[in-house]
């Protein structure tokens, strides 16, 4: 089932929701959408067969969500705010539902949670290490080179495959680049509030936002998990949603 409802600021947000039972909330990553890192390769459905919601929005320039061209549309902490607001719409209280965050959907659940603006009784934190939290001005500039460079990116240059990835999803390049700018790095101090048990699980070959074993041992309440892949193929392996379940089903 797919709805759409409107956001802090009048922007229209798609949510896909598969199953019934207790929540889940699930990010994508970026240039992704909820449909090619939950619903395509089958973890929507493994959460749904264990009982258990998948609530699945699009972020905003993401997926079936608006993707307003207007600077005033990406303030700091963008998303953390729209995870705030769908919350807010689903009536849903502290501890009455479950954070999943892939990569960029990581990033925002944590800055959330260490925020104090969500209160998951669980949390499960892939695809993210150290410096995807700590040194993000890095890694908004290799995707800002993605966009500007989008036209002249070869096939022997590194960022060929993200530019490959973000135009098979049909980004709008105008936008993207606006939300980049309004993601701010994290003070590593503030993963001591994020007191919920979290399981961080993330590909054997993933490196690309740092280590996901030190982020997890930074966390007062975490447990390590590798599945196979790396950044951009964890996601497709059944192991990712599996581990997933193992640990809200716990």
């Amino acid at each position: 089932m797919t709805e759409t409802f409107t956001s802090f600021d009048g922007t229209a947000i798609a949510v896909h929701t598969e199953g019934e039972g207790a929540p889940v909330i699930l990010l994508h990553g970026l240039f992704s959408s909820a449909h090619m890192n939950w619903i395509k390769w089958g973890h929507a459905e493994r959460l749904a067969a264990a009982g258990l919601r998948a609530i699945m929005p699009d972020f905003r320039v993401h997926g079936a969500s608006a993707a307003p061209q207007d600077a005033a549309a990406y303030p700091p902490g963008v998303l953390v705010r729209d995870v705030a607001a769908l919350i807010d719409h689903l009536g849903l209280e502290e501890g009455e539902y479950d954070l999943v965050g892939f990569s960029l959907g990581a990033r925002t659940a944590v800055h959330g949670c260490a925020n104090g603006v969500f209160a998951p009784r669980k949390l499960v934190l892939a695809g993210m290490g150290v410096s995807g939290l700590a040194d993000w001005t890095r890694r908004a500039g290799f995707f800002t080179r993605v966009i500007d460079e989008f036209d002249t990116i070869t096939r022997d240059d590194p960022a060929w495959l993200s530019r490959q990835f973000l135009k098979s999803q049909g980004v709008d390049r105008v936008a993207a680049k606006l939300l980049l700018g309004a993601f701010e790095d994290l003070d590593l101090a503030g993963l001591a509030n994020i007191a919920c048990p979290t399981l961080v699980i993330c590909g054997e070959n993933d490196q690309d936002n740092g280590s996901a074993r030190d982020l997890a041992a930074l966390l007062p309440d975490a447990t390590y998990e590798e599945v196979p892949g790396g950044h951009l193929d964890s996601a497709t392996k059944p192991e990712l949603g599996e581990g997933i379940v193992r640990f809200l089903a716990a």
